[in-house]
């Protein structure tokens, strides 16, 4: 059954679609969002030991650095939050070893019958990174004379969770480490963002879980979705830490001790919905057909737009899972500790989306203003990920095109000699131009000349850079390539891109194979291909001596 039908044999006719006909035709709704964010609240005064000893023997005056001095203020604390949860009435639970508190929060959720509040407050123990006070020993005398030291380590800590319902950003929850400085970490999803806003303009659409599968008004839906700023979120959070018990007084946080955001984690969502289910399965089913090698090393470099190290090869921090639950399958390519992956979701949409973990993967800085650098970039991934999907499966080129491109180019004077399609060089420069189509800030001529000379077979020092610069003027008067303004980058012009999928899969997967089982004496027999091509050597013959006799 698809969509509540009957499959019918002519429903297979789908299959014959190109990607591109299918995603062009057949996709209803296409949304751009955050999805999940998880941000880790610190003090920056206190993320050191030595901003913790002035802390405690510089604002609290005591004579020496011991985390004993703080001890009660923890107290205070976790009392605060008693007294919060038996003011508001809310349940303290505390969570089993294995249970998924998402579960517990649904529960709550689903009881829940106001715009805003606090659900419940939830308890767990948990590892967390906490200063200790330990004795160093001092000189002087036989040595044996110590002091209170503040160093820091890792402790199993009770952590409170505070789950949550906004107004404007729906569910999410805060959480606090128990044990000084009271480190804190805030979850919160885009896409229920972006339903809140749609409910309080009166727009009319139906949610996909995390998601949107219909909406009255999906221009107006994405320009809400790219509203959400980092100086939302940063409101959003110091709301909530004035409603909520907060560890630090306002004496403290007047002298700078105050909560600062930084990103852990940022999921980048893109959603195609389909017009039918069974496009949209068809679409994936292609998908993974075409593209199960688009994890190799060199590949995901280039997803990424970042250097791959062989170390980072060599521990397996670049590679590509297809995994299926069920009958469902899933493509994920990893690149150090970013992850994207593509699913086909409750048989209407698909979900291409990038997790950035780290945001250093690609030298952005983890505070929070980096919120809009990191949108580019995983948006950014997501649509390159598609890109090369399409292209892969859908190269095509006009006989016009691949006429001149077999003939010399001449553009303001300027000459270029061709791009035969039989030329190694001209296949190894399309083969490494499909890689570096993958860089979302374009490509140099330093990072084509080793690339190149490795598809050749060559040493990086038989092409030198007058060679790359030949190479590159050549495709760039082609039209296969253009020169990023004001930069010395270049990228694919879209027929250049076509153009490339085009040459090097008809080279690598039809000509190159086909030849050398046509010509190998050992499978030209077995081959149906060697089969079916004596058949037609010993048809031809027959209508020749048919024509002769005639």
């Amino acid at each position: 059954m698809v969509d509540g039908q009957k499959t019918q044999p002519n429903a297979m006719k789908y299959l014959a679609h190109s990607v591109a006909e299918l995603q062009e035709k057949n996709v209803v709704l296409e949304l751009e969002c955050i999805d999940r964010v998880y941000l880790n609240a610190y003090v920056p005064k206190l993320m050191w030991e030595g901003g913790v000893a002035h802390y405690i023997r510089g604002f609290l005056g005591h004579r020496f650095a011991s985390t004993k001095s703080v001890a009660g203020k923890t107290e205070q604390f976790v009392e605060a939050i008693m007294e919060f949860a038996q003011e508001k009435k809310l349940d303290v639970v505390r969570f089993q070893k294995g249970q998924r508190k998402d579960d517990v929060a649904k529960e709550y959720l689903g009881k829940f019958k106001g715009r805003e509040g606090v659900l419940f407050i939830g308890v767990a123990q948990e590892k967390a990174r906490v200063p200790r006070t330990i004795r160093k020993r001092v000189g002087g005398g036989d040595g044996k004379a110590t002091i209170p030291w503040i160093e820091s380590g890792s402790a199993m800590v009770n952590h409170y969770y505070f789950y949550c319902v906004d107004e404007d950003f729906g569910p999410f929850f805060i959480k606090f480490c128990s044990y000084f400085p009271y480190g804190a970490k805030l979850c919160l999803n885009g896409h229920e963002y972006l339903k809140r806003q749609l409910e309080k303009r009166g727009i009319a659409f139906k949610a996909l879980d995390n998601g949107l599968q219909e909406c009255a008004d999906i221009q107006e839906a994405q320009r809400l979705a790219n509203g959400l700023s980092a100086e939302k979120v940063d409101a959003f959070f110091r709301k909530w830490l004035r409603r909520l018990p907060h560890p630090y007084t306002a004496k403290e946080r007047a002298a700078g001790y105050r909560y600062e955001l930084s990103v852990l984690q940022a999921e980048f969502s893109l959603t195609q919905v389909w017009r039918r289910g069974l496009h949209g399965r068809c679409f994936f089913e292609e998908v993974i057909r075409e593209n199960i090698d688009l994890g190799r090393a060199e590949t995901v470099q280039l997803i990424f737009g970042r250097k791959l190290t062989k170390p980072t090869v060599a521990a397996g921090r670049c590679r590509t899972r297809i995994i299926t639950e069920g009958v469902q399958p899933s493509i994920h390519v990893y690149y150090k500790d970013t992850h994207v992956k593509q699913y086909h979701k409750e048989g209407r949409a698909l979900r291409t989306e990038t997790t950035i973990n780290n945001t250093r993967d690609f030298g952005v800085g983890r505070l929070l203003k980096n919120l809009p650098r990191l949108k580019e970039i995983g948006f950014a991934a997501n649509r390159k990920v598609l890109e090369v999907e399409k292209v892969s499966h859908d190269c095509q080129a006009g006989a016009e095109v691949f006429e001149k491109l077999q003939k010399p180019a001449e553009v303001d004077g300027q000459h270029a000699s061709a791009l035969r399609f039989g030329d190694a060089r001209v296949q190894a420069l399309f083969c490494v131009l499909m890689m570096l189509s993958l860089q979302i800030e374009g490509f140099r001529n330093r990072q084509l000349r080793p690339l190149l000379a490795q598809y050749l077979g060559l040493s990086e020092a038989r092409i030198t850079g007058g060679r790359m610069s030949y190479e590159l003027r050549r495709l760039r008067l082609h039209g296969i390539i253009e020169r990023i303004k004001g930069t010395q980058r270049y990228r694919l012009t879209e027929c250049g891109l076509r153009t490339a999928a085009f040459y090097s899969r008809l080279y690598g997967r039809v000509i190159r194979p086909g030849l050398s089982i046509l010509h190998d004496p050992r499978t030209d027999k077995r081959h149906p291909l060697g089969r079916h091509m004596r058949n037609l050597e010993r048809e031809l013959s027959h209508y020749v001596e048919e024509k002769i006799a005639a």
